[in-house]
């Protein structure tokens, strides 16, 4: 089985810093009040609202919040799906995959939202539930961990990942139109990494090399940091 290995700011910078920061803001939202907590949370939430009136901002404060105090969770899943791809392709490049997912995942669900409010066929409140964190971006980031593992293990790699996509889907809410546009948007970013990344993954000759050692002169490409973003 691949060796686990905890993110470090010399290893891992990307996995470390971004969990860094997830710490800062998370942990003392109990310390800001209910209401100030809840106001900072919908301003940086990716709805149909605020992507339609400052698009920009919230697709980036909305990756820097998580909904609960549950970090200790997302520190056990970057360590097993951010951490081993950023430390075969680079900080640079596994920010790109985690960003491709999150912003081409919200924009693909969010968009026909938002097009549906504007021709009537939804009321204008479902423009404003709230949608934050860093699911979108981990899924992917998981979605292009797969083609890089060898063989034997890609397939128990993506029934894990979808088997996640169902559980969270069928805890959150899966009757609402909320949890069903999450849930496509989880299955959209898992397919970013997984299909969309593979190609590349391959050509710079990634595939296939975990568990195996990145050996220099080899064959097999060095570890992270091998290609400049």
């Amino acid at each position: 089985m691949p060796r686990i290995h905890l993110p470090s700011p010399v290893s891992t910078p990307f996995t470390f810093w971004y969990l860094a920061v997830l710490l800062a803001t998370t942990g003392p939202q109990h310390l800001f009040g209910e209401s100030v907590s809840a106001r900072l949370l919908e301003l940086a939430s990716t709805d149909a609202h605020n992507l339609w009136h400052r698009p920009v901002l919230s697709l980036v404060s909305s990756a820097l919040w998580l909904g609960d105090d549950g970090w200790l969770v997302y520190v056990v899943i970057f360590t097993l799906a951010v951490a081993p791809l950023e430390r075969r392709i680079g900080a640079g490049w596994t920010c790109a995959v985690f960003a491709s997912g999150h912003v081409l995942a919200t924009l693909a669900t969010e968009l026909p939202v938002m097009a549906a409010i504007a021709a009537g066929w939804l009321p204008v409140t479902d423009g404003r539930w709230l949608d934050i964190g860093v699911s979108y971006g981990f899924f992917a980031t998981a979605g292009a961990l797969v083609p890089v593992l060898a063989r034997r293990f890609r397939a128990a790699a993506v029934l894990a990942i979808e088997t996640g996509i169902v559980v969270i889907y069928l805890i959150d809410q899966p009757t609402s139109l909320g949890g069903i546009v999450t849930f496509a948007g989880h299955l959209i970013a898992a397919h970013i990494g997984l299909l969309g990344w593979s190609g590349w993954l391959r050509r710079h000759g990634f595939a296939g090399t975990l568990p195996r050692p990145a050996r220099r002169g080899g064959r097999v490409r060095p570890l992270a940091g091998s290609v400049a973003p």
